[in-house]
């Protein structure tokens, strides 16, 4: 496997895990709602071995408190992960710019 392929899969999860973030934002006064997350490396072992689908994890409880109209979303936690996601969505994004960067100079050094 090599990096393109790999980093690939990961801005796809980080990607759709960003949707899952947001999608808790928006529901964090919805009565009833429960969390949802993903185990990013789960979730990349999985597609690295060939899998398409995420497995998204809703959460009964957001550390042993829920609200009393049973939303599950601590608005301030998921501001963190959505952030944390997306430094690592733009990291990943920085690693691959890199790469074909370093290709484009060896392709361009091959005509010299």
């Amino acid at each position: 496997m090599d990096v393109i392929d790999f980093v690939e899969k990961a801005l796809n999860i980080r990607s759709f895990y960003h949707k899952i973030l947001a999608g808790n934002i928006a529901n964090a006064e919805t009565p009833h709602y429960k969390e949802k997350d993903i185990d990013f490396q789960k979730e990349l072992e999985k597609q690295l071995s060939g899998a398409t689908a995420f497995d998204v994890i809703e959460k009964a409880e957001n550390e042993g408190i829920s609200s009393l109209d049973g939303n599950t979303v601590n608005m301030e936690y998921q501001m963190v992960k959505l952030n944390e996601n997306s430094m690592l969505y733009s990291a990943l994004v920085h690693l691959i710019s890199k790469k074909f960067s370093i290709m484009r100079y060896i392709i361009n050094e091959g005509r010299r």
